[in-house]
């Protein structure tokens, strides 16, 4: 499975979208949410119809549980609650070496609940690729600490690692954006806390690749700038024969999909141009720029955003 992982208002949802259409690919949304979001709240599926009555998610949950239940879902989110967790992922880590290393798993209080949180995860992974016939799943959650669980308790994960420019990453969570399921306000946070979270994810997304989980970093920049260019990449990586005939220059044709949670682009269906939102550079005021910066200046470097420092 394919877990793409980073903080939100980077591309992700975006970079999901292109790769359900590659054949032998099939895209889930953010799995992280869909237990309280879908099966409890019933929310829309990406295809426009409620979770509930959604014929992909009745097949997966049918061969998954034997059908989606309200005690299923309040145990996976009170699990998250335990064991995924970004204050746990140095925890994570060390389990995860001391199994590459050949020595057992790292013993913590928690294992079981590890496993059964996990053993979860990968019965819906499968049920999903087999209802759609697909060898690849797709899960966007995008929480490192939800890669490193996965990675922990042996799952075999690709994780790409998706990076934006974080002062344009600030910008896009300081903005009020309705929620299309019901209207209401999306989470928003100020300059000081997205810099923080956007460097805590990357940071445990790059201590992932430490710990020998394979990881492929595409930039967002990258993404609009070169998309084929860009998918060829990922999809070779993945190891999958690449078609791109959804794609024209920065257009893609997008089909339907049965995603659950993300941003808004998940409803998008048809003809859309691919373009950079760089609104950021002329919106966001001086002040910000330069608080971000100072903040998240080292991996900026890292990630090749230093040319444009303010």
């Amino acid at each position: 499975m394919v877990f793409l992982g980073g903080l939100g208002r980077s591309g992700t949802t975006l970079l999901e979208r292109l790769l359900g259409e590659v054949p032998g690919i099939v895209p889930l949304g953010e799995v992280v949410h869909l237990w309280a979001r879908s099966v409890l709240a019933d929310e829309a599926c990406g295809c426009g119809e409620p979770f509930g009555t959604c014929p992909f998610w009745d097949k997966v949950g049918m061969r998954a549980f034997g059908g989606w239940s309200a005690d299923l879902a309040r145990r996976m989110i009170a699990l998250r609650a335990r064991v995924d967790r970004t204050r746990r992922i140095p925890t994570l880590a060390r389990m995860l070496a001391e199994e590459r290393a050949g020595n057992g798993r790292w013993p913590t209080p928690g294992t079981a609940e590890l496993d059964e949180y996990v053993a979860v995860h990968r019965d819906l992974y499968d049920a999903a690729g087999e209802v759609a016939d697909c060898p690849v799943v797709i899960d966007s959650s995008k929480h490192a600490s939800l890669a490193f669980c996965l990675a922990a308790a042996g799952v075999d994960v690709h994780v790409v690692h998706v990076v934006r420019d974080p002062r344009a990453v600030a910008h896009s969570w300081r903005r009020r954006v309705e929620r299309p399921e019901d209207g209401r306000p999306m989470t928003h946070w100020s300059p000081s806390r997205t810099s923080l979270h956007w460097l805590s994810e990357n940071l445990g997304l790059g201590l992932l690749a430490r710990r020998g989980v394979p990881v492929t970093r595409v930039r967002y920049e990258d993404l609009l700038g070169a998309p084929a260019d860009t998918l060829r990449r990922l999809v070779a990586g993945i190891g999958l024969s690449c078609r791109l005939d959804f794609l024209s220059g920065s257009w893609a044709e997008l089909s339907t999909a049965h995603t659950a949670s993300g941003n808004p682009i998940r409803f998008t269906v048809g003809r859309t141009e691919l373009t950079r939102d760089d609104g950021w550079r002329a919106a966001a005021g001086s002040r910000q720029l330069r608080l971000v910066t100072a903040l998240t200046w080292p991996l900026m470097i890292k990630y090749g955003y230093h040319r444009r420092l303010v």
